[in-house]
């Protein structure tokens, strides 16, 4: 089962967190979340196997400031 563990404001911020997840050797994907606004593209969700949503919020709040 995947879970998302942070919604990022678009696409570029969710890509850079995905890789940086998956260069710590945690699996990761994204998906769109809700209806993109003034072309923007909208949130995006970052999700993991639930497995490894403790995992994967270590390593974000580590390595970014919320």
């Amino acid at each position: 089962m995947w879970t998302v563990i942070y919604i990022a404001p678009n696409r570029e911020r969710a890509e850079s967190l995905m890789n940086m997840l998956m260069g710590e050797g945690v699996l990761a994907t994204l998906r769109p979340a809700g209806v993109s606004q003034n072309g923007n593209g909208g949130s995006i969700e970052i999700l993991v196997p639930e497995s490894e949503a403790e995992e994967a919020h270590e390593i974000l709040a580590s390595n970014i400031a919320f």
